[in-house]
């Protein structure tokens, strides 16, 4: 990481070269993505390109071989994700190659990110430790209409502009890094529903398009039953559908919740940190709210 990175790479028998993600068409990027079986949309790729900074590797030709972003939140913590490289470069160190193009634009930064396995051996390579496994839970939704009540003690309702400053407050709580121009963006662009106690917003959920249907996050809450609280009227939203969620918890009620409501587990990928870890942004006290769904993957 020390190594300042060449401005091409000789790979095989071609040589690649570096390019801004902003200035390549989204069909292009649409078309990485697919080739290793990722589900994003152009519409996909296009939310992440306005919410954060990123890098391309194209061949001689200018075909799109490879990706990797970054997503800063303040001056000190970025996110990284969309590292993609096509399946023939894979082990022929583009991966490696994008990563320390994005460091030399993170410098000082606390940084976190989802890996997939093929990615792991690479990001342990650049000395991200691993943190806990985020299980991607999916299917078709369908609404409960049997089992027990938990008592949720204060009133579920949708979400509007004036809810923004207290859902960044409370997502900062549980994900340890305020991210308001990130919160804003999603308000923006999904439906929510908070739990709400009086006046004050105790748990919230979002919900947006992405990907085969939709994508429910981040979900922040300080229990279970209120986590269920508010992605329940999204499942019922959805009901027959493709619905999505990214969680840390691998059992407890929440879980269960989204196993009965058609979203088992169908896949896991690992949180990987570089800098401070995930414990040394948990906020103290005895009850504190809790992210219990990512925004993404790639977002955290």
């Amino acid at each position: 990481m020390e190594l300042k990175p060449s401005e091409s790479l000789k790979v095989d028998t071609f040589s690649m070269r570096i390019g801004d993600i902003g200035g390549v068409e989204l069909d292009r990027l649409h078309a990485l993505s697919l080739s290793v079986g990722w589900p994003h949309r152009a519409e996909d790729w296009q939310f992440l390109r306005e919410s954060g900074q990123g890098f391309v590797a194209l061949d001689e030709i200018g075909r799109v071989l490879g990706s990797a972003m970054w997503f800063a939140h303040g001056a000190d913590f970025s996110t990284v994700g969309m590292v993609i490289t096509s399946p023939r470069l894979q082990t022929l160190g583009a991966g490696q190659w994008l990563m320390k193009r994005v460091f030399e634009n993170v410098v000082g930064c606390d940084l976190r990110l989802n890996a997939t396995r093929a990615a792991r051996r690479l990001y342990l390579s650049l000395d991200f430790q691993p943190e806990k496994t985020v299980y991607q839970c999916q299917g078709i939704a369908r609404t409960l209409t049997t089992g027990r009540v938990t008592n949720t003690p204060g009133d579920v309702r949708t979400l509007g502009a004036n809810d923004i400053a207290a859902a960044i407050a409370l997502d900062a709580a549980g994900f340890g890094v305020r991210r308001a121009a990130l919160i804003e963006k999603l308000f923006a662009h999904s439906a929510g529903y908070g739990l709400f106690k009086g006046d004050t917003l105790n748990a919230f959920a979002l919900c947006r398009p992405f990907g085969r249907g939709h994508v429910v996050g981040p979900v922040v809450a300080e229990r279970d039953a209120d986590a269920i609280a508010v992605v329940k009227p999204h499942v019922t939203d959805h009901s027959g559908s493709f619905l999505r969620i990214d969680t840390h918890m691998h059992n407890g009620e929440f879980a269960a919740f989204l196993s009965h409501s058609g979203m088992p587990v169908f896949d896991t990928v690992l949180t990987m940190s570089m800098g401070k870890s995930l414990t040394d942004f948990a906020a103290g006290g005895a009850i504190t709210p809790m992210t219990y769904a990512l925004a993404s993957q790639t977002l955290g």
